[in-house]
């Protein structure tokens, strides 16, 4: 038997005895506690239409932009090396103040703010 048979023999059946002992070991009669329903923190026996505050989506589409911009700038150390390094640091400059300028109007405008 080849190596590569081998692992493939050996992998299935490792995969099915794991398989094996999770249907068997598993406990089958759930207390209440995990058959209850869970509202993120709601009580899930009173109203569905809880008032929800759109600041609380402010603050998330902001984390997700700045985010995005450190996605954006992670390849920074790989494309320094490219024939114009000149190129690279005026996009990731222009880069950094567009979103600064935004975070400051964002924290200017009270956009950052919990309370009214």
């Amino acid at each position: 038997i080849n190596m590569i048979s081998f692992m493939l023999i050996l992998s299935t059946s490792l995969s099915i005895v794991l398989t094996t002992l999770n249907f068997w070991l598993a406990q089958t009669n759930p207390d209440s506690e995990e058959l209850s329903p869970y509202e993120c923190g709601f009580d899930p026996l009173g109203s569905a239409r809880l008032p929800f505050s759109i600041r609380f989506f402010l603050i998330a589409i902001l984390f997700l932009l700045f985010d995005l911009e450190i996605a954006l700038l992670l390849p920074l150390p790989w494309a320094t090396q490219l024939q114009s390094p000149l190129s690279t640091l005026t996009w990731t400059s222009t880069i950094l103040i567009l979103l600064t300028l935004g975070l400051i109007y964002e924290w200017t405008q009270g956009g950052l703010e919990w309370a009214e």
